[in-house]
């Protein structure tokens, strides 16, 4: 018994480095290729180490010179963080009480059905009333525009994840707090609301890498650099305007480093949440 156990274990263990071997060579070299010289990215055969490390196009993409490639890369960096987060905070705070709504109200829940359908729906389809609503509002190529266009398709995924997550809760502490005197959004905030962190944080997280991954709105709503996001600079920059594959590797290195980051923060939160929360009878 004691070595199949240790067997098991050396296989568990395998298969998790081969996981991770498989998930960061990618990210691995993508690193590589940002500090490797542009003569070595176009070598025969190609080396898998460069022969000197150079760590000048983070320079170069960092910079706030007006005017350079490196302040567009900043400006398009802002904005990506602005949108996704400006997307994510509104997003969760409807998603709490809308989910929570639909998980203690069974006969509504179609509308979230509903709402959930439109997934569904390619993103094209929607491009044109989304345009024409945006243009109405005055609030094309802005970013609190684009981000009320990401809260249209995080708002649903999140009250569904929400909901997920209440349902979890036996309702019956909550009508015991009722009881005792609570009200309805006291019960919600001191009480259910702590036991659900977990799901919080998941859905936050969910939420803000949907927000920062996203492309095909981006692109149409944006025509210059007061609301282009990253993805949409990142495009620009391998559309064929730059021949340095490196620089193009940098920028996919920098505009991988803010969702690793929040990340590893919601990763603590949803930790702490697991941790802390519980049912005690």
């Amino acid at each position: 018994m004691e070595r199949r156990s240790r067997l098991a274990s050396i296989l568990i263990h395998a298969a998790a480095l081969l996981l991770a071997a498989v998930i960061l060579a990618p990210i691995f070299w993508l690193f590589v290729m940002s500090i490797s010289p542009a003569a070595d990215l176009v070598a025969k055969p190609l080396g898998w180490w460069p022969s000197h490390v150079d760590f000048s196009r983070y320079a170069v993409l960092l910079s706030t010179v007006p005017n350079s490639a490196g302040a567009a890369f900043v400006a398009s960096l802002i904005n990506s963080i602005l949108v996704a987060g400006m997307a994510t905070l509104a997003a969760i705070a409807l998603a709490i009480p809308a989910g929570w709504a639909v998980s203690r109200t069974p006969s509504v829940g179609w509308s979230l059905s509903l709402v959930i359908a439109t997934y569904m729906l390619p993103p094209v389809a929607l491009a044109v009333p989304l345009y024409m609503a945006l243009a109405w509002l005055g609030l094309l190529n802005s970013v609190f525009g684009l981000a009320l266009v990401y809260l249209s398709i995080l708002a649903p995924f999140t009250t569904w994840l929400m909901k997920s997550g209440f349902d979890g809760i036996p309702r019956e502490i909550e009508q015991a707090a009722m009881i005792d005197g609570a009200g309805l959004f006291t019960t919600l905030r001191i009480l259910t609301l702590p036991l659900a962190m977990p799901i919080v944080a998941t859905s936050a997280l969910f939420a803000f890498l949907l927000g920062w991954d996203e492309f095909f709105y981006a692109l149409l709503f944006t025509s210059d650099q007061r609301a282009r996001t990253l993805t949409v600079a990142i495009a620009d920059l391998a559309g064929g305007r730059v021949s340095d594959y490196g620089l193009i590797a940098t920028a996919g290195v920098l505009a991988a480093l803010p969702p690793v980051l929040v990340g590893l923060l919601m990763q603590r939160a949803l930790i702490s949440g697991l941790t802390s929360g519980g049912v005690k009878g």
